[in-house]
């Protein structure tokens, strides 16, 4: 959507839970992949150490299925992507065939096959490296379920409450449901770049949108917070305008949305204006054939989407640059961008704008996201 980014944060230190707020140094955050085996030992061992009938919290990251080794024996007329989908799919996840293939290249990138679509009956392939993947499904749909319950609870309450009440009501905003997202709005209306009296018909529209395009409203509020700084309609590098960054050019966002000739106009809507938009922008570059939508997938939608073709998640993107230095592997705008970076980037960048940081959330989480960005780094240095 936009080659220069409008935002270069900066935080550093440590949070109060020890977990480190990375620096702007491009070697920051490099370790040793010595550094990721002890990050997923860790992780690893906080699990073992929970009751047999222990259950991931709702929004872990830890898939329900990683307890048990995850692996298939190939049968006679089976292709590696429709393993792929049979298997999210009894897991409680439902893909698209699109993202099965982008899904099988992990896999097989994993096995050590050079040929994705050459598989063999007997042959045992192991599953594992779409534990990450599946566990960010589950949370998106998650997420989608307990957002649509909220908005209709809200929706229910809101007829029966006088104007005092309502603006009570709104102060709070589903406590608990989003929490990014929750925060991210909160913040926005502290800088005004949403009124507080839109501040829920905000979130039900967000909430709306990843429930048509399936993705999770937290990873919408992140994606956000690298565009605008979170929701500000009135960003701009000059020549990208909006929440999402809207960009010139007869094959970019603001034709997308009818603002080809005056994408400054862009700056002249609300930011629930700019969220329909945000809609029609979604259905013109296909986002929903890619649910449900990780958070790499998204952001790319908005950031390249014909970078989507590339699924490693360790290879080079095709994004013209410099971008933020939050998507570059280590923070240097001189190294690439990968999925994995882009991951990194948007959770690291998100954390520091709230104020919030991972190991709030359960451990497990916080251990395997950081293990996550540290084997991008670790795959790229080696």
């Amino acid at each position: 959507m936009r080659l220069d980014p409008p935002f270069t944060p900066t935080v550093s230190g440590v949070d109060p839970s020890g977990m480190p707020i990375i620096t702007r140094n491009p070697l920051a955050y490099t370790r040793s992949a010595t550094g990721f085996t002890q990050a997923m030992a860790s992780a690893q061992q906080n699990v073992s150490t929970q009751p047999n009938n222990y259950q991931p919290k709702a929004g872990s990251l830890l898939p329900e299925s990683s307890a048990a080794p995850w692996s298939v024996n190939v049968q006679a007329g089976q292709t590696l992507s429709g393993i792929v989908r049979d298997q999210m799919a009894a897991r409680g996840v439902n893909i698209s065939s699109s993202e099965a293939l982008r899904l099988s290249q992990t896999v097989a990138q994993a096995n050590k096959m050079p040929n994705a679509n050459l598989i063999h009956p007997g042959q045992r392939i192991n599953l594992e490296s779409l534990n990450l993947t599946l566990a960010q499904f589950q949370l998106a749909n998650r997420s989608v379920a307990a957002s649509a319950a909220n908005t209709n609870t809200n929706i229910n309450r809101q007829t029966t409450v006088n104007s005092t009440t309502q603006l009570q009501l709104l102060s709070r905003v589903d406590q608990g449901g989003n929490p990014v997202l929750e925060k991210t709005l909160n913040r926005a209306v502290d800088k005004g770049f949403i009124p507080a009296q839109d501040k829920q018909a905000v979130m039900n529209k967000i909430i709306q949108l990843s429930q048509q395009h399936r993705f999770a409203p937290d990873d919408f509020a992140r994606l956000s917070l690298m565009e605008s700084d979170g929701l500000n309609p009135k960003a701009n590098n000059g020549r990208c305008f909006g929440i999402i960054q809207f960009c010139d050019g007869p094959d970019r966002g603001a034709a997308s949305v009818g603002f080809a000739s005056n994408p400054k106009a862009i700056l002249g809507r609300s930011a629930l204006d700019q969220l329909d938009m945000v809609g029609k922008y979604f259905e013109d570059t296909g986002l929903k054939s890619y649910g449900p939508v990780g958070l790499d997938d998204l952001y790319l939608t908005v950031l390249t989407p014909a970078a989507r073709n590339e699924t490693r998640p360790n290879v080079a993107l095709n994004i013209p640059g410099p971008q933020a230095a939050f998507l570059h592997v280590n923070r240097d705008t001189r190294a690439p961008i990968t999925r994995n970076s882009i991951l990194a980037g948007l959770h690291q960048n998100a954390n520091e704008r709230l104020g919030v940081e991972l190991a709030q959330r359960p451990s497990v989480q916080a251990a395997r996201i950081s293990a996550y960005a540290e084997q991008a780094v670790v795959t790229l240095v080696e």
